[in-house]
């Protein structure tokens, strides 16, 4: 039977234009660390109506919360190094309902150190978007998330400080993704969390900022998933190499970010996150702030086409440095459960 299951799998990755490399050598990945939560689709019907255009105004941004004193430190030990490079590729629909793309032919930013409004429309204008959700004691939040390729169409990758208090373990509810999102306005309508996925080491460890890393599978609209919809998705990569070129999105809430009411930009050179005990964490020298988190971080990026591969997500930030966690096995299990849901 198990065998059977492995093939199964294969052959659903291999519909997407998915590869899988050979494993490397190393420690075998933790069973048990997918957290899931549904909703149901009452839940969802008062989410669309609770968030009205007051409501989005008047979240808040959120900001990665500082790792507990006591979390552990992650040693060698348990990083996901080791585990098969599964890469599942973009994908591009013509035939969505897509706006026009900006023609603002502004060139992409050479300075790495500071975030650029995002102006040559493209794949990232539609795939990327704000999530709002609201804690149990009904503080309102934004957050960052990008549409990644999956089996459903209808999966996107964001922090999994957007999901879960890591402090409480309490998953966020009315939990919406707005793709596009620009000044309040909504050009692909507006999705709800059918099901958010984060996982146990996150909330475990206090919020040790390596497995701070979400998934949302998200309800169809009239019968078409986002993907779709918004006309295509994000490629994304599990164990893949690091210390390459790599561009981030997201919306940051500053005054010279637009408030949160625009896409930025950043991009730069990957190396590794050197400021915290036991860190597996990559990074590039640009700071966006709260409102961000979530965001991706994209290499291979083509920014004609505004299309690339997911290898992270937009998680803390130093006062010169923004850093992702590595997408591993852990991940790679997570996003897997969210593609069929």
């Amino acid at each position: 039977m198990r065998r059977t299951a492995m093939l199964v799998s294969i052959i659903s990755m291999a519909a997407l234009g998915a590869t899988v490399e050979p494993a490397q050598a190393g420690p075998a990945p933790a069973d048990n660390e997918t957290r899931a939560t549904a909703f149901s689709d009452q839940e969802q019907e008062r989410a669309l109506e609770f968030w009205t255009d007051a409501r989005l105004n008047a979240a808040k941004e959120m900001a990665a919360p500082a790792a507990a004193p006591e979390a552990p430190a992650v040693t060698s030990s348990a990083t996901d190094d080791g585990g098969p490079r599964l890469s599942v590729p973009s994908v591009v629909f013509p035939d969505a309902e897509t706006t026009a793309p900006a023609t603002d032919e502004t060139p992409v930013s050479t300075l790495a150190s500071e975030p650029k409004p995002w102006k040559r429309g493209g794949l990232i204008s539609r795939t990327a978007g704000k999530v709002f959700f609201e804690n149990a004691a009904g503080d309102l939040f934004t957050c960052s998330a990008t549409v990644a390729n999956s089996r459903n169409k209808s999966v996107v990758l964001t922090a999994g400080h957007c999901v879960v208090d890591a402090r409480t373990g309490e998953v966020f509810r009315k939990w919406i993704f707005i793709p596009g999102y620009r000044k309040g306005e909504r050009p692909h309508g507006t999705f709800t969390a059918k099901k958010l996925f984060h996982l146990k080491s996150y909330v475990s460890s206090q919020g040790n900022a390596n497995w701070d890393v979400a998934f949302a599978a998200l309800r169809k609209r009239d019968g078409r998933p986002l993907a779709k919809i918004v006309g295509g998705a994000q490629g994304i990569k599990f164990n893949a190499p690091t210390g390459r070129y790599v561009h981030s999105f997201g919306y940051g809430g500053s005054p010279a970010e637009g408030n949160g009411e625009r896409l930025n930009h950043c991009q730069g050179k990957e190396h590794r996150d050197l400021g915290r005990p036991g860190s597996t964490m990559w990074g590039i020298d640009c700071v966006q702030t709260g409102g961000s988190s979530g965001g991706a971080f994209l290499a291979e990026f083509k920014a004609d086409k505004g299309v690339g591969v997911l290898v992270g997500n937009i998680a803390v930030g130093t006062d010169v440095s923004e850093y992702h966690p590595r997408l591993g096995d852990r991940a790679r299990k997570l996003y897997k459960a969210a593609s069929r849901a």
